[in-house]
């Protein structure tokens, strides 16, 4: 049937000189004789051939759908194995052998689909193109709008590693306000009235490191943005599945996970909001299967995704074979879809209850010593250290903060780590991700132990 859906309006007038000559590579353009003639015989790619291999098989202990393998004892796990191919999948030999930058099929056909259901783009001609986890899909949307002298927008506060890479590149940021809700759309506005900019790079979901999350109101005023000074929005969103609602006072009773959105109360992402073509989304499964895999995706225009796959040919080719092997037998043949979303809402849960746990002993324990607004999804507490008026303004005092908290046996990431301008401030990032439950009491004790000492 014939898409009603609008075409993306086109942005590649923007595109730098080094993405406008970024063409197919000439030795991958002649893959496409191989799959479509299998009587062909090959001499022209340098192919190794499969028998050298002495991989025959990858095979795994998988957790049922919904549940941890600790928790896999009834219903027990089960074991995939990747090897000949099937109706879904390729064979091991297809994953280990070179590809183009669009990856093998039936990895990019799952990604694909569960955009279609989840973000449902409202515009015709989108694509996705894989990625090797979302710093690497970031550096390629860059670099497809922005060269040396140029200027990025970014949140006041913001991810490092996008500053560690922007700084080398000769690539100026210009920040933008933050609130609770993230990046204030009017002083987005500014920013752009008063730079030449062409693209702003943004985690609208538990931002990293603040914890704010953008409302549906606050993502339709920053499009509206975006679309007054024709902007290009990078959305970087690993944390888009863990989202959890309001924070509930613990009470005798009360189920605090019943209002737990699950994938259909998420709020929309701007993906689904974009009728232009002007967002290039970035996702992972970093946090919601394992960031060792190095595996995601970017979704945006066809013509976007195929400079990106282009790039992908020149540098990493396309995320590890035995990934995307896993990744794809897991999610189109033994979970499917409906396991996916299964372990998406286990995985909810799980940081859901870690937020809770944390903002309760926080509450308790921390009261006048630090504030900060309690995320509605992802990883972080983003701390402002409360201190007395005349330790607040002493050069290196949050140097001397940190050091404590090391002598005390706990650790935070200092808020100038953060920080657009490089500017420093009372400012620490706490994740909940990562210790257990029971030593989250732990650290909180000897926060509270480290920061007693400067009131």
């Amino acid at each position: 049937m014939t898409s009603t859906k609008p075409h993306s309006k086109d942005l590649s007038v923007y595109f730098t000189e080094s993405a406008k000559q970024r063409d197919n590579s000439p030795l991958k353009s002649l893959m496409k004789y191989m799959s479509a003639d299998p009587t062909l015989v090959s001499l022209g790619a340098g192919l190794p051939h499969p028998s050298t291999f002495p991989l025959g098989a990858l095979t795994t202990l998988v957790a049922q759908p919904g549940h941890t393998l600790s928790e896999c004892a009834h219903p027990p796990a089960t074991t995939i194995q990747v090897n000949q191919p099937t109706s879904e999948t390729e064979g091991l030999e297809r994953f280990l052998q070179y590809g183009n930058g669009r990856g093998v099929p039936s990895y990019s056909a799952f990604a694909r689909t569960h955009t279609a259901s989840v973000h449902k783009p409202p515009y015709a001609d989108w694509d996705v193109v894989p990625s090797v986890g979302n710093t690497d899909a970031f550096v390629k949307a860059l670099m497809l709008f922005c060269d040396r002298g140029d200027t990025l927008v970014v949140d006041e506060w913001t991810y490092p590693a996008i500053l560690g890479t922007v700084g080398p590149m000769g690539i100026r940021v210009a920040s933008v306000r933050m609130d609770a809700e993230g990046a204030v759309p009017e002083d987005l506005d500014r920013v752009c009235g008063e730079n030449r900019v062409r693209v702003a790079y943004m985690i609208p979901t538990a931002q990293n490191p603040t914890g704010a999350t953008m409302s549906l109101e606050r993502k339709r005023a920053v499009y509206a943005v975006a679309q007054k000074h024709d902007l290009v929005l990078i959305e970087d969103d690993p944390y888009y599945y863990l989202q959890f609602g309001a924070y509930e006072e613990p009470a005798e009773g009360v189920d605090r996970l019943r209002g737990l959105p699950g994938i259909k109360g998420l709020i929309p992402s701007l993906l689904s909001l974009d009728t232009d073509g002007r967002v290039i989304r970035l996702d992972s499964f970093s946090k919601i299967l394992a960031p060792g895999l190095r595996c995601g995706w970017v979704t945006a225009p066809r013509y976007i995704a195929d400079k990106i796959q282009f790039h992908n040919e020149t540098t990493v080719q396309q995320p590890s074979g035995l990934s995307q092997a896993l990744v794809s037998k897991l999610l189109n043949e033994d979970w499917g879809h409906s396991g996916w979303e299964s372990h998406l809402l286990r995985t909810q849960r799980e940081y859901a209850v870690r937020r809770d746990v944390f903002v309760d002993l926080c509450r308790e324990k921390l009261k006048g010593l630090v504030q900060f607004t309690v995320p509605q999804a992802g990883m972080f507490l983003w701390f402002r250290v409360v201190l007395p008026p005349q330790l607040e303004q002493r050069e290196g005092i949050m140097d001397e903060v940190f050091a404590r908290m090391i002598e005390k046996h706990v650790l935070l990431v200092p808020g100038r780590m953060f920080s657009a301008k490089g500017v420093d401030g009372p400012y620490m990032r706490a994740a909940f991700s990562y210790a257990s439950v029971a030593d989250l009491g732990v650290a909180v004790d000897r926060l509270r132990e480290a920061l007693l000492t400067f009131q």
